[in-house]
């Protein structure tokens, strides 16, 4: 199938590692021109170098920081400046979820839930609004914010009320969006394996439907597919790509 993402510019924040970097690979496969953004620049230039060949699509990186609102601006222009546009925001930048135990209701502090709001809610927000108007002067374009399966199960106070915050983000945009071409949809990962995951961790059982940790790439291919204008008819909803939950029913 083609994707018709050969030309598409599109724009991953959390592109030099995980999921946003593994979700930069697959667009730069399918034609796209990319441009990176993540705190560190040495990792986006070993990222950028790693994804770049002679004959592909165009890969660029820029350092941002997505608590900020003029970082978030600069790299915004930035990377609409050197691609000649935005048609596609994947929002990727957030602090991983699961490498500590979450805290119990009682070792919730506001200053680490305030953290991830402003970080992924309000970070995913302002690169949206930035990058936005690109695409609606194009009168098409597609915003997809990774989010994470806490926003449908209990375990975690600050993952949870974080990623529902984005979900329901999501929906907003959509809902505005819409009249201008843009789709908006929010994909949920479960726990998924990533160049950070021990081989020990990755191979323990899961608990989801597959019976085994879903990988970085395999994510990627549903974001990629959500990226294309082919999936039109996926607008304001949330995706969950962890394998399939147990037990669960969502209608």
């Amino acid at each position: 199938m083609d994707l018709e993402l050969t030309g598409k510019r599109a724009l991953v924040t959390g592109g030099s590692r995980g999921i946003g970097k593994a979700i930069a690979r697959e667009l730069v496969l399918e034609g796209a021109d990319v441009a990176l953004a993540a705190r560190d620049q040495a990792r986006i230039d070993a990222t950028v170098a790693e994804l770049t060949s002679a004959s592909g699509p165009r890969v660029i990186g820029t350092s941002v920081d997505t608590g900020d609102g003029e970082s978030i601006a600069a790299m915004v222009k930035a990377s609409a400046d050197a691609l000649g546009g935005i048609d596609i925001l994947v929002n990727a930048a957030a602090q991983p979820a699961g490498q500590q135990p979450a805290p119990r209701w009682d070792g919730v502090t506001g200053e680490a839930l305030f953290e991830e709001i402003r970080v992924k809610v309000l970070g995913y927000l302002r690169v949206a609004q930035a990058a936005a108007p690109y695409m609606i002067a194009n009168h098409w374009g597609r915003i997809i914010n990774v989010s994470g399966l806490a926003a449908r199960q209990a375990g975690s106070v600050i993952g949870s009320v974080r990623n529902v915050a984005v979900s329901a983000m999501s929906k907003n945009l959509a809902g505005e969006l819409a009249p201008h071409g843009i789709n908006v949809v929010t994909v949920h990962p479960g726990a998924t394996r990533t160049e950070a995951t021990s081989e020990e961790a990755a191979q323990r059982p899961a608990s989801n439907l597959v019976g085994r940790m879903i990988d970085a790439r395999e994510v990627a291919y549903v974001v990629t597919f959500l990226a294309s204008p082919k999936s039109v008819a996926i607008d304001g909803d949330m995706i969950a790509a962890g394998g399939g939950v147990p037990g669960v029913i969502h209608y």
